[in-house]
């Protein structure tokens, strides 16, 4: 049904429409490997696997023995997005503030932002699908169980190992390590006196209450939207190149709706989707 806003009435100690609290840019957009703008309906992530180690050659003018390259594709079904709000035109010359041209563009973008990071973020710890139609989830390996206890240095360190193992920590290829955290993450790292020491408080963490920025060989991200389990909280530690994302196309429109008593219409629709591109390149990290 068409919606009215008599909020927003005119009054004289308000001219604007205010927002309320929200996330409004993606956080995760730019932590990932971008594949640019997706022509159809789905784009793929091409691999080939490690080689064994170059053998010897004990014979000379022998045969040429082949080495087998282990190739893999992976595939990201794009996915659609539509969201409208309207103004009665009723309601438009009683407003100071014209909300069509002014804050619901910026609501609508906000709201596009944020379902692009949850996209990002179930692409890090769920499956991906290959191009023969299998799949396959983050493995055992790669996660790091919440134990009972809060998100903890030694968890921390165990995920840095992990990276390190697999050659992925950046030490010596250039990744880059990102880590998203959230409220509950932050409240466990300001009261763990282990990681409160004066290293710590000489990135100015506890001088800003936030722990935004390089710390621990990563860009840390703040994001709410972490997996929730009936409150198992579950993060992510991941190189750039281990999330791909992909854009079929975003528009944003405004216009009258002649089938709704000349209502003005605004909306945003945007095609998006994400893969990760390798297990090895992504570290879950459960706690509570």
């Amino acid at each position: 049904m068409p919606q009215s806003i008599p909020q927003h009435f005119v009054q004289q100690w308000d001219d604007t429409v205010k927002l309320l609290s929200q996330q409004r840019e993606s956080r995760l957009e730019a932590a990932c490997t971008d594949k640019g703008t997706i022509t159809g309906e789905s784009f793929t992530h091409n691999q080939l696997g490690a080689l064994e180690d170059t053998p010897a050659n004990t014979q000379r003018h022998g045969d040429t023995t082949w080495s087998d390259a282990a190739h893999t594709t992976r595939v990201a079904l794009m996915q659609d997005f539509f969201q409208a709000l309207p103004v009665d035109r009723a309601d438009v010359p009683k407003l100071l503030a014209n909300p069509a041209t002014t804050t619901y563009p910026t609501s609508l973008r906000a709201a596009w932002n944020r379902r692009k990071d949850k996209i990002l973020f179930a692409a890090l710890l769920g499956s991906v699908q290959f191009k023969d139609g299998s799949s396959v989830a983050l493995p055992a390996g790669q996660k790091i169980a919440a134990g009972g206890t809060g998100f903890t240095k030694a968890k921390i360190i165990q995920a840095k190992k992990l990276f390190r193992a697999n050659e992925t920590d950046g030490i010596e290829d250039g990744e880059e390590l990102y880590i998203t955290y959230n409220s509950e993450m932050l409240e466990d790292i300001l009261s763990d006196t282990q990681l409160t020491s004066a290293d710590f408080m000489a990135g100015k963490m506890l001088q800003d209450g936030a722990v935004g920025g390089k710390w621990m060989g990563c860009t840390w991200i703040p994001y709410e939207g972490i997996l929730n389990v009936s409150g198992t909280y579950s993060t992510a530690m991941w190189c750039k190149s281990g999330l791909v994302k992909g854009t079929g196309f975003v528009e944003g429109t405004a216009g009258i709706r002649k089938d709704k008593k000349n209502t003005m219409q605004v909306d945003m629709a945007g095609s998006f989707s994400a893969l990760r591109a390798e297990e090895k390149k992504i570290v879950q990290i459960s706690f509570v």
